[in-house]
């Protein structure tokens, strides 16, 4: 008889489980973030990958992808937990991306992903870092990191926490499975959403774009074990970074896409576009 009460509690918490995993990040997304309708979120349809955070959150992922890819994107919300908006600038664009038209519609190939940092993200009160106190953003396996790295971070940021970059490169799990994205999707652009800066800046070769919205061009420097210099200045793939005025508030919708179309035209002028790719297409 107690055997069977087990075996009934653990399918149980089984079903709960599953029923938790299936309802996806929505009710956590809208009770936390600003300008979020739960219908938004809804239809992001965010998809779980198979990594999880240092608490073992899901990290959600969104593709929206043509028939005939010639340019893949990589777009990024809260490598920094504390930035809210910038995880509800990258849901509305999933809406943005499936509303776009041709020619743009036809050639790119979108990976999302709204949260990397979940943990930091859910915290009361969010948090940069993650739930180890690692600074995501400082993480990357930038070349010399071993040294520059703690250097900078000592003498520089004077031992701040919140941009402890972490015992060595790709430490965390939520690093890790962004670099492995990278190297699985071999994006010819990133786009990382930050706040509250209210500028735009840039890493990598070609021309960077002057003005995004109201956001201008303002490079603020390389540091080291960040994805701009990792991705933009090691690798070769230009890394934009977007700095929305206000970590707690949106833009309006009517900027959020106007930076859109400006991210799109600057695109078609600037980042080169590879042939047709059999393999993107869908079965």
């Amino acid at each position: 008889m107690r055997s069977t009460c087990t075996a009934a509690l653990l399918a149980a918490s089984l079903l709960i489980a599953t029923g938790a995993q299936a309802a996806g990040p929505c009710d956590d997304f809208v009770r936390k973030l600003p300008n979020l309708r739960r219908s938004l979120c809804d239809a992001a349809q965010l998809q779980a990958t198979a990594a999880r955070s240092v608490k073992g959150q899901t990290l959600w992922m969104r593709d929206v992808k043509p028939e005939d890819v010639r340019q893949r994107v990589l777009v990024l919300g809260a490598i920094h937990g504390d930035e809210l908006s910038s995880t509800s600038v990258a849901l509305h664009w999933i809406r943005l991306a499936e509303e776009t038209t041709a020619p743009w519609s036809q050639a790119i190939h979108w990976r999302f992903i709204p949260a990397l940092n979940p943990d930091g993200l859910l915290a009361n009160p969010p948090r940069r870092v993650n739930a180890n106190g690692v600074d995501l953003n400082r993480n990357f396996p930038t070349p010399f990191w071993e040294r520059d790295a703690k250097v900078y971070w000592e003498k520089r940021t004077r031992k701040d926490p919140r941009r402890w970059p972490g015992t060595k490169p790709l430490s965390e799990p939520e690093s890790r499975f962004l670099h492995q994205e990278m190297q699985r999707f071999k994006p010819h652009l990133i786009v990382s959403i930050h706040a509250p800066y209210g500028v735009l800046d840039f890493d990598g070769p070609s021309v960077p774009p002057s003005r995004l919205g109201r956001l201008y061009l303002d490079q603020v420097g390389i540091f080291p074990g960040s994805l701009g210099n990792y991705g933009g200045v090691h690798k070769g793939v230009p890394v934009v970074t977007i700095e929305l005025p206000n970590a707690m508030r949106t833009p309006l919708d009517a900027e959020m896409r106007q930076m859109w179309l400006d991210l799109l035209r600057w695109m078609t002028e600037r980042v080169p576009a590879g042939a047709p790719e059999a393999s993107s297409r869908t079965p």
